[in-house]
């Protein structure tokens, strides 16, 4: 049976890409291209995902004469016999034994860089090969997938840090209060993987077994994420309406010990935590509490997610009772914690976490999941990355490019070869047209001729990841 997906890289491409080698300029030797954000919704990216895509696609022989002929037939039958550049690729093959012949630059894995500045360059090391960077333009631009979730998930994090530093005075449980419920609602397994390890840069609770085993596999990562037994719908629901109770006692009897979460809207979730949770099993929860056995969640999963988390927490605090912390904000019993999964992204979390406050809570109380807000309502666009040429020789010349469209100013790009360095004050910034001082440059030589020359793991790039409150409360 044939793959579902094509491992064939000469098409993982664009279709008019094939025909690039017929359009650059009679001499060209060298294409010189960089990969940037021009801005979008956050002032800042974090880089990641660059070494799953080299792993992935580009390191060993990748070029076969197998998958020449596959490439050279489809294209023929595709756009049409004559255009696919089969003697290019042959070259790649009896030259450099079908490694190739590309340098690729980026800065280190886990950076948060602010938008504007080159994260990654790319350059072909052979000059019968110019056409070979922006042939993988297609595929190397994929990386703006998982920086975008990273970058998403970090501002979250840094939103909760903020409000926990506030209403609670610890940061010890941040790792923990976002998690990522986003599989099924991913297009494939691999796209799950690829954002769901990119959240767990800022986090370590999944849902989504993909993103671990990515984290494992092309970074080094043993276990990235852990998670706990919870119900779902069906397996309260197949109880029935009338035996709910028993569904939530279930739950208690079969997870004695350990943290356990337990979806309680399946009906009514104010009479969940009022009448089942706070009165009928209400010596059995406390029983959790008392044994050190791991709090019981209890999880809303519909209405208005400000309101409705509010509402839980004042009820479980009327039923189960509840402390001050030292910050002046009330905090349930250990044993009983809320985790809102329904409804939560960027904008909809800063909601509850101001509404949680507003009413005198402590955010501890609260733990969240997301799904579609997490690694499917996201575009390229969102941080608007692009990758362009700034630079070729052609005929010996040295040739800086650019592009600046009067329709849109917006889409300028950079001229030349390019550097990444920091100021005096240590501030991130970008130089053109070949000024930079290559002692300085940043951006580490990751991929050259076929190797893999720099790989990073996943507890070093969590660290230069790590929010900036975060880094300020370790040093304390």
């Amino acid at each position: 049976m044939a793959s579902p997906c094509n491992d064939n890289l000469l098409l993982a491409t664009d279709s008019y890409k094939v025909t690039h080698h017929r359009q650059y300029p009679p001499g060209t030797e060298t294409v010189y291209s960089y990969f940037e954000s021009r801005g979008g919704k956050f002032p800042e990216v974090l880089f990641f995902g660059l070494q799953y895509i080299i792993k992935r696609w580009l390191v060993g022989q990748v070029v076969t004469r197998e998958k020449i002929e596959e490439a050279k037939a489809f294209s023929d039958a595709h756009l049409g016999p004559g255009l696919f550049n089969y003697s290019g690729w042959m070259h790649i093959l009896e030259k450099h034994g079908g490694r190739l012949p590309i340098r690729i630059k980026a800065v280190p894995e886990g950076t948060v860089i602010p938008y504007k500045n080159v994260m990654v360059t790319v350059e072909n090391t052979d000059p019968k090969c110019y056409w070979l960077t922006n042939y993988l333009e297609t595929l190397l631009v994929q990386v703006w997938y998982p920086c975008t979730v990273a970058t998403n998930s970090r501002a979250q994090k840094t939103v909760i840090a903020e409000y926990l530093n506030e209403t609670a005075g610890s940061l010890d449980e941040l790792p923990s209060k976002l998690r990522d419920f986003g599989c099924r609602g991913s297009t494939s397994i691999e796209s799950a993987a690829v954002g769901g390890a990119a959240h767990l840069i800022n986090f370590n609770g999944t849902a989504t077994i993909a993103g671990a085993v990515l984290a494992r596999d092309y970074y080094g990562c043993e276990m990235a994420a852990f998670a706990i037994p919870a119900a779902e719908h069906s397996t309260i629901t197949s109880w029935t309406k009338e035996r709910e109770a028993d569904a939530y006692k279930n739950m208690l009897t079969t997870f004695p010990d350990g943290t356990v979460a337990c979806v309680s809207d399946s009906y009514d979730i104010l009479h969940a935590c009022e009448n089942i949770w706070g009165s009928q099993l209400k010596e059995m929860v406390e029983d959790r509490g008392m044994r050190g056995a791991g709090p019981l969640v209890i999880r809303p999963d519909s209405g208005d997610p400000a309101t409705i988390v509010v509402q839980v927490l004042d009820i479980l605090g009327s039923k189960f009772g509840y402390e001050t912390n030292s910050k002046g904000f009330k905090v349930l019993p250990p044993y009983v914690r809320i985790l809102q999964g329904d409804g939560v992204n960027y904008e909809s979390l800063k909601e509850i976490l101001a509404n949680v406050k507003r009413h005198g809570w402590s955010v501890e109380n609260v733990s969240y999941g997301s799904g579609g807000g997490l690694l499917q309502k996201v575009d390229r666009d969102m941080l608007k990355f692009a990758f362009k040429c700034s630079y070729a020789i052609v005929n010996g010349q040295l040739v800086n490019v650019y592009k600046d469209p009067v329709t849109d100013h917006g889409k300028i790009s950079k001229k030349g070869r390019l550097t990444l360095e920091l100021d005096a004050e240590g501030h991130y910034f970008t130089t053109t047209e070949g000024r930079g001082d290559a002692a300085k440059d940043l951006l580490v030589t990751v991929f050259e001729n076929g190797e893999l020359l720099k790989e990073y793991t996943f507890d070093e790039i969590r660290q230069r990841a790590e929010v900036p409150l975060c880094k300020v409360c370790t040093t304390v």
